[in-house]
């Protein structure tokens, strides 16, 4: 049931970082502004993040600088002040977010944050696959907002297909991608395994888009745009609604545990992700996708040994992503490449 609104609330939203959370919350903002058209809603988050709001309608942007200096949050929190919140959903719950969270309490408004459950999570380590799992991030962006009077209905993920740019071509055939990076070492499938799977893709789909940053990542992309005529780079081309639109596009996309794997649930793309080091169990699997159908990964005895990626392999090399072969992979692909498209 929605609450009475009394015509002056706003909700300041906060979440400054990381890019995977960042795209996760825009399931719950969409979500918040759908339900409640009247309600003013503003974003607390990184400068360069705050792209990723602009199209929900109606809402203010509040941006930290990239230093999340003093200086910048504290502007961040008067700017709030005299805006009028009334409200904070503070869905981070870091210590900057804090202070954002306390100061505005104490001119009046009301506050609830989102809890991560650290001692419970860490508890699922070396549990293998027997983890029930845990009520997904997305969800629990949502218990913050119900939380302050504003319960939302669970978003729900579809696809809609955007302009493909132009950069890309037209579409003919089986389009296929692949996101092989991520923030940490231990999320990363080994980059021999990489090689052999970009291989079988390639003989598999008329195209294969492969999504990187810059750096040693972009390096290595070139090197297997020069092997293979079918495989495309998409950093540089493009901006990240390019590369959104792009997804649409595509029969299917393998991630690692990253922000391309959310950014995939954004478009709703049929994904297949890869899991080493972290687990899928512990509420950070793309939202609408299911572990079973959509996961990849292996049961053993020191799985997960880590919940954001932290960490070195006490074996001195990933068991977790060396027992998954690319053949295992291509697999789980296919199984869930919508029937349409494979027949093509």
């Amino acid at each position: 049931m929605k609450t009475e609104m009394s015509g002056q609330d706003r909700v300041l939203v906060v979440r400054f970082s990381a890019m995977g959370d960042v795209i996760m919350s825009l399931f719950a903002v969409s979500a918040l502004r759908k339900a409640y058209p009247d309600l003013k809603i503003s974003i607390a988050t990184k400068r360069r993040f705050a792209m990723f709001y602009r199209e929900i309608p109606d809402v203010d942007i509040l941006t930290l600088d990239e230093k999340g200096s003093l200086k910048s949050l504290f502007r961040l929190i008067s700017f709030a002040a005299k805006s009028g919140v009334t409200c904070v959903a503070d869905i981070h719950n870091s210590l900057r977010s804090r202070i954002v969270r306390v100061c505005l309490w104490f001119t009046g408004a009301k506050t609830a944050v989102f809890h991560k459950n650290r001692r419970k999570r860490e508890s699922i380590k070396g549990k293998g696959l027997d983890i029930p799992p845990f009520r997904h991030n997305v969800l629990k962006f949502c218990d913050v907002f119900a939380r302050l009077g504003f319960p939302v209905p669970d978003p729900v993920r579809t696809r809609q297909r955007r302009p493909l740019p132009e950069v890309f071509g037209k579409k003919s055939g089986r389009w296929a991608g692949y996101a092989p990076f991520a923030s940490k070492d231990m999320k990363i499938y080994p980059e021999s395994r990489s090689r052999e799977l970009i291989a079988l893709m390639s003989r598999e789909y008329d195209r294969v888009f492969l999504f990187s940053g810059p750096g040693k990542e972009l390096d290595f992309v070139r090197e297997m745009e020069g092997m293979y005529d079918n495989v495309t780079g998409v950093f540089g081309k493009t901006d990240i609604w390019g590369e959104l639109a792009l997804m649409t596009h595509l029969d299917a996309i393998v991630t690692m545990d990253s922000s391309a794997m959310h950014l995939a649930s954004i478009a709703g793309t049929p994904l297949v992700s890869v899991w080493g080091a972290t687990h899928p169990a512990a509420g950070f699997m793309g939202y609408g996708y299911d572990i079973g159908r959509n996961c990849i990964q292996l049961d053993l005895g020191c799985r997960p040994c880590s919940i954001y990626g932290e960490g070195k392999c006490r074996y001195g090399s990933p068991r977790c992503f060396e027992g998954i072969s690319p053949e295992m992979i291509m697999d789980k692909v296919r199984s869930v490449e919508e029937p349409a498209q494979r027949s093509r």
